[in-house]
């Protein structure tokens, strides 16, 4: 409901999981700590706008902000090629884990 900032997947509890009881803004903190949520568009209405009021009189969480989206776009780019291989210089129980954790998350 409004008001949460976790999603059922974030495991959270606080800010995101439960109804806030306190009229004080959002702290640097809750923000990074609900990010991926709020970026997702997983965060109710009230929550985003709470998040927004906080960005808008924080200049280190704006650019804490950028450069998670920037994060993420590059580590999207890394998947971009399906033909890529791996350098030599990487460490196969790198890569082995790797897959290993990948495979994981696609199994769940």
């Amino acid at each position: 409901g409004a008001g949460h900032l976790g999603s059922p997947r974030s495991g959270r509890v606080g800010f995101g999981a439960q109804p806030r009881l306190s009229d004080k803004p959002v702290t640097c903190r809750e923000l990074t700590d609900f990010i991926a949520d709020y970026l997702s568009g997983e965060t109710p209405p009230d929550s985003r706008r709470e998040f927004e009021r906080h960005l808008e009189i924080c200049p280190n969480c704006v650019t804490y902000l950028r450069g998670y989206e920037e994060t993420v776009r590059l580590g999207r780019l890394a998947f971009d090629d399906e033909e890529a291989t791996v350098p030599d210089t990487v460490p196969d129980e790198l890569v082995e884990a790797v897959l290993s954790a990948r495979s994981k998350s696609n199994a769940g």
